[in-house]
């Protein structure tokens, strides 16, 4: 029988101290004291062997033995080092390790780092098991969690990756929502003043997407009123000329348009898939252009 690992022995004597019944003068704190720096051990053992499950569910008992001494500082700091080993391979369990950090962080008013490990939830959700409405909600919550601590860049940063969600999810009226609100937001700075025109067409695109020209149309004018050098831009006069094109019910004018703005500024993915949808709604295809 091959020899056990230095991580295997450390699990085993973690255990037989976490199961032991201690004695007349040891405390049930010391126990769990003892088996959590035992458990941390074994963890960082196995992240050695690069046996990562492993190496979590450590650090996740090592969090469970911190959590029966009340310490609610280490304990967020194990699960979130159970998190970052089970993000090796294992989204799931990471999920459910930062939620544990997030209950501690936020239980002693540690806002900031709660809505950096909502963040990390949300990348998760997108990036690894493609759950769009889940990553949204997350990234609303640290959204809401970072406003609340004055963190307003890394707010607006999540904000608008709600937005872009709730749009690929087809809730626009939710998407030009935020999408306003980071632009509000942006045109208190000179700083992020310049990044208003792309939420404001995108606002517009989420808008034409539900069919809706007159708020298209209406929701520009107020933009006008926000920053009256808005309509000079090469984004205003895009979301007018495609509005036109869907009124118009003009497949040509607007797979024109599309393409003069592409040419100039590369359309991304999102406004490409959007773009999509709105001219499906126009009744006859075609024309040149990027999109077919």
């Amino acid at each position: 029988m091959a020899p056990k690992s230095q991580a295997q022995q450390l699990i085993e004597k973690a255990d037989k101290k976490a199961n032991s019944s201690g004695g007349w003068f040891s405390s049930s704190t010391a126990k769990f004291e003892e088996a959590g720096d035992l458990y941390q051990q074994a963890a960082n053992a196995f992240k050695l062997e690069k046996l990562f499950r492993e190496a979590g569910d450590a650090f996740a008992r090592e969090a469970e033995c911190r959590e029966q001494c009340k310490e609610q500082n280490e304990a967020a700091n194990a699960w979130w080092n159970a998190a970052k080993a089970y993000k090796r391979g294992f989204p799931e369990l990471a999920i459910q390790a930062l939620t544990q950090t997030i209950v501690h962080l936020t239980g002693t008013g540690r806002f900031r780092q709660a809505a950096d490990r909502e963040k990390e939830i949300a990348q998760i959700y997108l990036q690894e098991t493609h759950d769009l409405r889940k990553a949204c909600d997350s990234f609303e919550r640290a959204g809401d969690w970072y406003a609340q601590e004055d963190a307003t860049a890394t707010a607006n940063q999540c904000y608008k990756d709600a937005a872009d969600l709730h749009a690929e999810l087809e809730e626009y009226p939710q998407a030009i929502h935020r999408y306003e609100q980071v632009a509000d937001q942006s045109l208190t700075s000179n700083l992020t003043k310049y990044s208003v025109k792309e939420y404001w067409l995108k606002s517009g695109l989420c808008a034409l997407a539900l069919g809706d020209t007159v708020t298209a149309k209406r929701n520009q004018t107020k933009y006008t009123t926000q920053d009256p050098g808005f309509p000079s831009t090469r984004e205003a006069k895009f979301i007018k000329a495609i509005t036109e094109a869907v009124e118009g019910g003009d497949p040509e004018a607007f797979t024109g348009a599309v393409f003069e703005f592409d040419q100039v500024t590369k359309l991304d993915n999102w406004k490409t898939n959007i773009l999509l949808k709105i001219k499906r709604s126009i009744a006859q295809e075609g024309g040149p252009g990027t999109l077919t």
